[in-house]
C-alpha cells in the first residue's frame, strides 16, 4: 500500500505513506495473548517486494508505516440472513481495551504506528499498490 488515512469528523486522525493498513477485529474470546501473536505477525509478514520484485520483506524490514484501525464489521456473520450479525464481535469495552493494548505494543514495537478512533464514524481512504490484501487470524 503506497498511503492511507483515516478522517473523522472532517480532520485527519491517522496517516501513513508506504506501509499497512491494518483493520482490527476483537472477537468474544480474544486476549492479549491473541492480540501479541496478530502483531506479531502483522510486524513479520513478507509481503513487500525486494530488489527482485519478490514479495520477500515485512513492514519492518522496509520502515513503513503502520496505520491501525478498529473494525468490529469484521466479525460479521452473514449465514442467517441478509443483516449481518455482530455478535461474535467483543462486547465494545473489551472491544476497546483490546485494540488499545494492540495499539500500545505497535506503539513498542515500531516506529510509525497511527490510528484511527475507535468506535468512531470513520472515513478510511486507501491506495492499495499491487493490490495486496491479506486477512489474517490467529
Amino acid at each position: 500500500m503506497s498511503q492511507a488515512r483515516v478522517v473523522v469528523d472532517g480532520a485527519t486522525a491517522g496517516e501513513i505513506g508506504a506501509g499497512l493498513l491494518v483493520l482490527v477485529c476483537a472477537e468474544r474470546g480474544d486476549g492479549e495473548a491473541r492480540a501479541d501473536k496478530l502483531l506479531s505477525k502483522v510486524l513479520k509478514l513478507r509481503i513487500f517486494a525486494d530488489e527482485a520484485g519478490k514479495m520477500n520483506r515485512s513492514v519492518q524490514d522496509t520502515a513503513g508505516g503502520l496505520l491501525l484501525v478498529s473494525q468490529f464489521t469484521l466479525a460479521a456473520d452473514t449465514s442467517g440472513g441478509n443483516r449481518p450479525s455482530f455478535t461474535n464481535a467483543a462486547a465494545p469495552d473489551e472491544g476497546r481495551r483490546l485494540y488499545e493494548y494492540f495499539v500500545d505494543q505497535a506503539r513498542k514495537s515500531h516506529p510509525d504506528v497511527q490510528t484511527g478512533r475507535f468506535a468512531a464514524h470513520m472515513q478510511v481512504q486507501l491506495v492499495n499498490d499491487g493490490p495486496v490484501t491479506i486477512p489474517l487470524r490467529t
